[in-house]
């Protein structure tokens, strides 16, 4: 993967649209990073609150990832 900046956190909220979930995530240390990401990704990655994920940032995305 070519994004250097990754961050461990804990999904806390999970807001979805139509189309769009905004995927809330804290990385600890009184930090929270948001992701905006496909319904249909949200569901494929069948996140839930309190999952353990990494926040994945590359210049303006922030992108989900789940092992």
């Amino acid at each position: 993967m070519s994004a250097r900046n990754r961050f461990a956190g804990t999904v806390t909220q999970i807001k979805k649209g139509a189309v769009m979930a905004q995927v809330t995530v804290d990385i600890g240390g009184g930090n929270i990073v948001t992701s905006a990401i496909f319904v249909d990704s949200a569901e494929d990655l069948a996140l839930k609150k309190g999952d353990k994920v990494l926040a994945v940032i590359k210049s303006t995305d922030v992108m989900i990832f789940r092992e």
